[in-house]
């Protein structure tokens, strides 16, 4: 009988600390929070915004390549072996700075949507951290697909998050 007394007592220990380790992990869907923030959209407007801008310059440039490669070439039978080759230089010169023209542009967009993503992510992991303190989680885990958390059954702080940054 004590040695039954003492397996039950036992059991309802380890019973006791696998509740206690399983409120101490949590999860969020990260993926899912960050475009719930409102300062995304005001990102994401503003790198649409860019994104146009550069386009129209873009295209405005290829327009002025155009026109003058099809200029130089209806004028190339009478113009002459030396305004030719200055011709074709000034076209391999709009080339390249057509080309290098994208190579920037994608540049600046990829700086711009790391100088803007970077706070919304840092408010968002700020948030996740004071509210999982605050219900005493000791890990977080992200469970958006593919980040490598295969069962969440644990408690979702989605809601508790979205509360502390104010999303409805």
């Amino acid at each position: 009988m004590r040695n039954l007394r003492k397996l039950f007592l036992a059991a309802i220990m380890i019973v006791g600390v696998n509740v206690a380790q399983a409120q101490e992990v949590a999860h969020i869907n990260v993926s899912e929070l960050i475009p719930a923030m409102p300062e995304s959209k005001v990102a994401q407007d503003e790198l649409v915004k860019m994104q146009e801008k550069l386009r129209t310059d873009l295209q405005k440039m290829q327009n002025e390549y155009m026109q003058k490669a099809e200029q130089y070439q209806k004028e190339a039978p009478t113009a002459g072996d030396a305004l030719n080759e200055t011709r074709a230089k000034e076209l391999q010169d709009m080339e390249q700075r057509l080309y290098m023209f994208q190579q920037n542009a994608q540049q600046e967009l990829e700086k711009k949507e790391l100088s803007l993503t970077e706070p919304i992510f840092t408010k968002a992991q700020q948030a996740i951290h004071k509210v999982a303190r605050e219900k005493g989680y000791k890990f977080v885990f992200d469970s958006t697909t593919g980040r490598g958390l295969i069962l969440a059954d644990g408690p979702n702080i989605m809601a508790d998050v979205k509360k502390e940054l104010k999303i409805n």
